[in-house]
């Protein structure tokens, strides 16, 4: 059997941490070795115990969770990926917690198997953007690419800096279709496409009757070809040039 998911829980409520690890320790590929209350924490927490995963909140007294993930994905003694857990009242922290480096982001209000597939797609390093999350993140995102050199987007609906006459998904690229596209096959284009829309390995495999292991490589040529990170930039690229589809 292979070992199972490390993973390190970060939130200042204690019954959060508490529901979380109730949920994945109830399975046996996964155990919770370690929380932490704040951002402080998780850094010590995630060097001592050297987590597969570090499910982590954003906002925390001490250190929040943003800067606390630049910390950990920046320690090469770490090596953990981060999942972002969030009520996703403030669209910016996701932004700025996907420029951190985190590899994915899910709602707190998720169902239990969600959270579960969450982690285990991360620690494949997989990573994922949540359907929920993925358009107005993005939408985000893509204001902010388009705005003119000093000029910080209008804020829009709820404070959240994105305006009300953002584009829509499906409008035109807001920056030209980089050379690198045209090196990725039809099948690499489609599973870009759906990676866009915040699906995890598994279920693009469902979408195109195809294995995981395919998929998983799709996925890698898709990132290699366009000198991408991991998927969550590959969904960032996609929406900035007018790669992405949403159904």
């Amino acid at each position: 059997m292979p070992e199972p998911i490390r993973v390190l829980l970060v939130d200042d409520q204690a019954l959060v941490r508490a529901g979380f690890a109730t949920i994945l320790d109830a399975h046996p590929d996964v155990t919770v070795v370690g929380e932490a209350a704040s951002g402080a924490q998780a850094v010590a927490e995630a060097r001592r115990l050297r987590p597969d995963v570090v499910c982590m909140d954003v906002q925390m007294p001490d250190m929040d969770g943003l800067e606390a993930t630049r910390r950990i994905v920046a320690d090469p003694e770490v090596g953990a990926g981060v999942l972002i857990l969030t009520t996703f009242h403030r669209e910016d922290y996701l932004v700025e917690a996907l420029r951190a480096g985190a590899m994915g982001f899910l709602l707190k209000n998720s169902r239990p198997t969600q959270l579960l597939d969450a982690v285990r797609s991360v620690a494949a390093g997989d990573g994922l953007l949540a359907p929920e999350v993925t358009r107005a993140v993005i939408e985000r995102a893509v204001v902010a690419a388009a705005a003119p050199a000093g000029h910080a987007p209008v804020p829009g609906a709820a404070g959240t800096g994105v305006p009300t006459s953002a584009p829509a998904p499906g409008a035109a690229p807001v920056r030209p279709v980089p050379d690198a596209v045209s090196a990725l096959t039809e099948r690499e284009l489609e599973v870009l496409g759906l990676v866009s829309r915040g699906l995890s390995n598994d279920e693009i495999a469902a979408e195109l009757v195809l294995g995981r292991a395919t998929v998983k490589t799709h996925v890698s040529n898709v990132l290699m070809k366009l000198g991408l990170r991991d998927r969550v930039q590959a969904v960032v690229f996609a929406h900035q040039h007018g790669l992405a589809t949403w159904s």
